[in-house]
């Protein structure tokens, strides 16, 4: 009886949650609407099931199940044999069975089978045979025990149902997330794939003229010392509009760098890798700038992480660019932490730092091309970032309380074979 009722509930759910998901191939952002409508934690109303809501713990149940058998054997024996009473002794057993469970709902069978049993005796009833009433109380207590069986096997259906529903629709609310966040990817990589080509063929353009530029202002530079030196005036004024000039330069030969190191960022060359290690060599190289901006380090690897099979250079440039964020973020000092650890079939890198921290408003659009806080930031650090773990077949999360700090985590999938990745990015074809 119990298998059967399994079978035919769960044959019902898998019919109910295979229209459902064709219906979420069919129309992904109206049904992501609709869960954003009732809540994400709320399930389906098709699938909700009643629940029963039941204040009282397991003991008060078993002691007023007690007093109610109690209270229907005094019942009983007062009614004598004119008035059938053994079906009453089925409310206190279905009620501690349900609620209490099935040692309870036995425990319960046996004292009402005594207590009709007692009041039957004590009825004066003269019987046939002086066995009758044993025999009588032995199949009265076989059917409770039966129902005691039954509710407990229907009450272990409900429960194992209801779970296994919770658990289909947490996956297809994690499968519409995950979808919706594809779908963002998409069109984004697709303004990526342009704004590189263009910014490739811009930088192209420009980088030359401005090593020309850079030249002048060094001839110019020793011209004016020259010239001072013919008419005895200071050349310290001419320097400086010279060095700043130089400056500005400069600042647009990075800018450009990054761009073109965004259209440029190759196929990652995937070899396997320990990340500790790779993080722990790199970072004693830093050390001269954490001192000058007054931060202090601070690293928690997690010694069992697996070897990856990832482009160790495009890691660490990744990795790079989220510290030299953090220092950005702090420009009166703090702390800084890299920490990685392996969770859930991914590798986690994250960075953490004690600065400014960001708005809702501005983690929301942190990753997207040429969005900066920064006064001379050019809005590519973080795009990259996300372009190189999305390159691994992974992701990018922010986190980021105003006046605390934030942090970045970039998630590598743990991939036995490490030609199995996915792209959600298209790459930009350079153009030099």
């Amino acid at each position: 009886m119990e298998g059967q009722t399994m079978k035919l509930a769960i044959a019902l759910l898998h019919k109910k949650l295979h229209g459902h998901r064709n219906a979420l191939t069919a129309s992904l952002q109206d049904e992501h609407e609709m869960l954003a409508q009732n809540g994400m934690n709320q399930p389906h109303p098709l699938w909700r099931l009643p629940r029963w809501r039941i204040s009282l713990s397991g003991p008060w149940v078993i002691s007023l199940a007690l007093a109610l058998t109690v209270s229907t054997g005094i019942l009983n024996y007062v009614m004598g044999r004119d008035v059938a009473m053994s079906a009453l002794y089925l409310a206190p057993i279905c009620w501690a069975s349900w609620v209490a469970g099935r040692r309870a709902g036995l425990l319960l069978a046996v004292i009402c089978t005594v207590s009709w049993f007692m009041a039957d005796l004590k009825s004066g009833y003269v019987y046939l045979h002086p066995l009758i009433p044993f025999w009588n109380a032995l199949m009265l207590l076989a059917f409770f025990l039966v129902v005691v069986y039954l509710l407990s096997a229907f009450q272990a259906a409900h429960h194992h149902l209801e779970e296994t529903v919770q658990k289909r629709t947490a996956a297809l609310q994690a499968e519409i997330v995950e979808r919706k966040r594809l779908e963002i990817a998409k069109v984004q990589s697709e303004r990526l794939a342009v704004v590189g080509t263009m910014a490739a063929e811009v930088a192209h353009e420009v980088r030359n003229p401005l090593s020309s530029i850079i030249l002048n202002l060094d001839l110019t530079y020793k011209e004016i010392d020259r010239f001072a030196e013919k008419c005895e005036h200071s050349p310290e004024e001419g320097h400086l509009l010279v060095d700043e000039m130089r400056a500005e330069v400069r600042r647009i030969q990075n800018v450009i760098e990054d761009y073109l190191r965004f259209a440029r960022l190759p196929k990652p060359q995937r070899r396997p890798m320990e990340l500790n290690k790779l993080l722990d060599q790199k970072l004693a190289f830093l050390n001269g700038e954490f001192e000058q901006a007054g931060v202090k380090p601070r690293i928690n690897f997690d010694p069992a992480l697996m070897t990856l099979n990832a482009d160790a250079e495009q890691l660490w440039q990744a990795t790079l660019n989220l510290i030299r964020n953090g220092l950005d973020a702090m420009p009166g000092g703090g702390e800084l932490t890299v920490s990685t650890w392996q969770e859930g079939g991914h590798v986690r890198l994250r960075v953490t730092d004690t600065g400014r921290g960001m708005t809702k408003e501005q983690v929301e659009q942190v990753f997207v091309p040429f969005f900066t806080t920064k006064p001379e930031g050019t809005g590519l650090g973080l795009t990259l970032v996300q372009q190189i773990a999305t390159e691994h077949g992974g992701h990018v999360e922010c986190e980021s309380v105003p006046g605390k700090g934030s942090s970045l985590t970039i998630f590598l999938p743990v991939h036995k074979n490490p030609d199995m990745h996915f792209s959600g990015i298209a790459r930009p074809k350079p153009t030099i």
